[in-house]
């Protein structure tokens, strides 16, 4: 049975002789091949019409286009879709039939025209915008080249300086900028869009306005020399910001090449490029990253039901420190009416304050006007009791980790708040359910919990109990998504799903450094490896009260499997906080620089005797590989517990928790991912040979031991019915 087409194209022809082209495939308009397919024949039809004489292409519903559709490399992988020849798309087509055609296009473009949806705009002979469509190459991203001719249009029509930052950084341009650079030729409201497009189509086919080919163009290109010059330093700046990536020096390579031997010989070298781009790891990682991204607001039994997400309006906040301050800015960013409780004037102002500070260092940037900065910060008012809960739709606790604290707040909430208010705790290790005990609102109960600063880190875990409704999950994952969050859905247990899983990391760190390796040899390995900074250095960051506190929880939680370490605590006695004293594991000058500090020795060696270890000499020699494996293979252990007991919904979520929450290189796909590429029989047999030699620490799962000594994928789904945690 054939499959139903992914989108189309539909075509009408004009009294005054325009065929009007648009792309339908919601909900973006993403060029999946049947839709290239079907604008191909719509050409064909177009050219071959005695009754046309200029073409116009637009999408439905005001999006011109989102891209290719990456499911597109997956279909071609599986082999579910015949390999087509190197450049169909890119040379048969979007240059030999569509620019390279007797009767001239232009594109009329709203919304967006991102990836292969600016490519096709690129091979028109004009484009037409609306105002603030977004206009940008951002494949990189994604793993993969622009591959329909980005790299050897875009140098040629903005410049090539310009086309490197847009393609090397992902980030699109509006379409008023894009005017400037000369990527758009004129910018109309979007109600007259598609007659100025074919007022400008058939004054191209008249010869009154210029038919330009983008890809002959010559005159923004930089002489030889200095083109060369640009491209050495892009390659420069790009080794030392992506060392571990290839497919961005591939990309260079391809815009050289068009370059130097003109535009023929770059469009072949870019459809070369990219045909093998698709096959490398870290491309795979990567778009398996972009679809687990989005799928991870499915969530079965919950947003499988029907259920609407309710209308959030007015959301408290209790507590405005770092992290409730955080909360509020990025509520109000989005839009939502906030009250900051406080427990007194002093508090609530400095709370106020750090919203403030959070959106003027926007102001400064440029990213913010003063008149928005205004009418953003009007939506936020300060409370030093629960008189105004009576009607927020939404309260977020926010205060230290003190359980009686958090119970005598949600205690005084469901006396205030209206009865469908969600009741919601930003907590990071305490049990909700112990939260919510003095209550009878428990099905109304969840997690929020934000990574700090909340304005920034990207991620929310929402947090479920036995007795959380589906609604309210769904309600959380809506208000997620409109925050700018990726929202993952996870069970309620110590850490949840990111803290829990990465435990492991700073104690398994430790356990190397009392036993011979150098820290600092831990730290450089596992930034190469992709982290944004090695475990100590992170130790620092966070300050050593917040690691204590955290590694706390998870030894008496876990104790048969944690490794209690005495280097933060003899570090502590003197007064070593971390980077806020400027003294941790490392030393810091004025401008927060580290730099590696001797006396760390002496805390290590007295850790040493303290606790009763002994040096091994095989952990004082390790290569950078193994302290990878050593590190993050009780991580993948822990993970894989998390998986089992039915935390997260499905592997895919780990993956993009880990990525969001701790910095996990994306492209290696997630620690699940990962985890798989490595191999599970691998693994697993490391972690077992660890364990007879150092301990429970590295003992195998269950989990991982069944799966492991099959060799079998850790990220395959349970097979068995699992009940909802």
């Amino acid at each position: 049975m054939a499959s139903r087409p992914k989108g189309k194209t539909t075509m009408e022809v004009g009294g005054d002789g325009v065929a009007v082209i648009t792309i339908i495939n919601p909900p973006v308009n993403s060029l999946s091949f049947d839709v290239l397919d079907n604008l191909k024949s719509n050409y064909e039809e177009a050219l071959r019409r005695n009754d046309v004489k200029a073409i116009v292409i637009t999408g439905a519903k005001g999006k011109f286009s989102g891209g290719f559709d990456i499911s597109g490399f997956g279909e071609v992988q599986k082999g579910t879709r015949k390999e087509q020849k190197v450049g169909y798309l890119s040379i048969d087509i979007l240059t030999d039939l569509f620019e390279a055609a007797k009767k001239p296009s232009v594109a009329a473009i709203d919304g967006l025209a991102l990836g292969g949806g600016l490519e096709l705009a690129m091979t028109c002979h004009a484009r037409i915008s609306a105002p603030g469509a977004q206009l940008g190459l951002p494949e990189l991203q994604l793993g993969v080249i622009p591959g329909l001719g980005g790299t050897q249009r875009l140098p040629r029509l903005v410049g090539l300086t310009k086309a490197l930052e847009m393609i090397l950084t992902s980030k699109p341009v509006k379409a008023e900028e894009g005017h400037s650079l000369g990527l758009v030729d004129a910018v109309v409201p979007p109600a007259e869009l598609l007659n100025a497009a074919r007022r400008w189509a058939l004054d191209i086919a008249e010869r009154r306005k210029p038919w330009v080919c983008s890809v002959l163009k010559t005159d923004k290109l930089p002489p030889l020399g200095e083109a060369r010059e640009i491209l050495k330093f892009a390659r420069e700046q790009t080794r030392k910001q992506a060392p571990n990536l290839k497919h961005p020096l591939m990309c260079l390579e391809a815009i050289e090449v068009g370059i130097v031997s003109g535009p023929r010989a770059g469009l072949v070298k870019e459809a070369h490029v990219g045909s093998q781009v698709v096959n490398l790891d870290t491309t795979k990682s990567l778009i398996h990253v972009f679809f687990s991204q989005r799928g991870t607001t499915k969530v079965p039994g919950v947003t499988d039901r029907g259920l609407v997400p309710r209308k959030i309006k007015n959301v408290a906040i209790i507590g405005g420190g770092l992290m409730g301050s955080g909360i509020a800015t990025a509520l109000i960013l989005s839009n939502y009416s906030v009250i900051l409780k406080e427990v007194n004037e002093k508090f609530l102002e400095a709370g106020i304050g750090r919203v403030k500070a959070n959106l003027q260092s926007r102001v400064k940037k440029g990213s913010m006007s003063q008149e928005k900065f205004d009418k953003t910060m009007s939506l936020l008012k300060g409370s030093l009791d629960y008189e105004s809960f009576r009607d927020v739709d939404m309260v977020i606790e926010a205060v230290i980790e003190n359980i009686s604290l958090k119970q005598q707040i949600f205690a005084d909430l469901e006396k205030y708040c209206p009865q469908h208010c969600i009741l919601a705790s930003n907590t990071s290790t305490i049990d909700l359910n112990k939260i919510g005990e003095q209550t009878k609102s428990q099905d109304r109960i969840a997690g929020a919990h934000f990574f700090s600063p909340a304005h920034v880190m990207p991620l929310l875990e929402i947090v479920r109990t036995n007795h959380t409704s589906a609604q309210v999950i769904v309600d959380l994952l809506d208000v997620g998504k409109k925050i700018k969050k990726t929202p993952v859905v996870v069970g309620n247990c110590t850490g949840f799903a990111v803290n829990r899983m990465f435990f492991p990391y700073t104690q398994a760190a430790m356990f190397l450094v009392e036993r011979g390796t150098d820290p600092y040899l831990i730290d450089r390995a596992i930034s190469k490896f992709g982290m944004p900074m090695g475990p100590f250095r992170l130790c620092d960051l966070v300050g050593f009260g917040v690691a204590v506190a955290t590694a706390t929880q998870f030894i008496e939680n876990f104790p048969e499997r944690t490794n209690k370490s005495m280097i933060i605590p003899l570090m502590q006695e003197d007064k070593r906080a971390g980077e806020a004293t400027r003294k941790g594991f490392y030393l810091y000058d004025d401008k927060r620089k580290a730099k590696p500090d001797p006396e760390i020795k002496k805390y290590i060696e007295k850790a040493r005797s303290v606790s009763g270890v002994s040096l091994d000499p095989k952990l004082e020699k390790l290569t950078e590989k193994e302290i990878i494996e050593m590190t993050f293979f009780p991580v993948v252990n822990e993970a894989c517990r998390v998986f089992a007991e039915g935390i997260a919904v499905k592997a895919a979520d780990l993956d993009i928790a880990g990525i969001m929450g701790m910095g996990f290189p994306p492209y290696r796909g997630g620690i699940m991912f990962w985890a798989d590429s490595v191999g599970s029989k691998y693994i697993y047999s490391k972690l077992d040979e660890w364990s007879k030699t150092y301990g429970d620490f590295f003992k195998p799962c269950a989990f991982l031991a069944e799966r492991g000594s099959k060799g079998a994928p850790l990220s395959a789904p349970l097979e068995q019915s699992r009940s909802r945690l």
